[in-house]
């Protein structure tokens, strides 16, 4: 099992920057991918950014390409998404997720006030 506990939400003004961690521990894999996904409420969950802990290529999604980036800390197997130029359109609860195993966060709340 691997366990993951996500912390950095809050409540942020457009314009403002939020950096959020996800910690993982327990059962961990030497290679692995960890990522972040995002659900507003009343939508689908949708992926904002991924990372593979071996220093591989770094994804985005387009609607955040340029304001957020992702990268980690392979000593306290934490990964970080620092989100900077937030928009009210990024309101959402942000989980992240390691794979393999898919394991999931219990998320975080992020709210951009217009």
């Amino acid at each position: 099992q691997v366990q993951l506990v996500e912390s950095g939400g809050g409540l942020v003004q457009a314009g403002g920057s939020l950096r959020l961690s996800c910690a993982a521990s327990g059962r961990t894999f030497s290679t692995y991918a960890m990522g972040w996904f995002r659900q507003a409420p009343g939508k689908e969950r949708e992926f904002v950014a991924a990372h593979r802990w071996s220093g591989g290529p770094r994804y985005y999604a387009d609607s955040v390409k340029g304001r957020f980036t992702i990268s980690s800390d392979n000593a306290k197997n934490t990964v970080y998404l620092q989100m900077n130029s937030l928009k009210p359109e990024d309101t959402a609860v942000y989980y992240c997720r390691y794979t393999p195993g898919d394991y999931w966060g219990q998320g975080t709340q992020v709210t951009v006030s217009s």
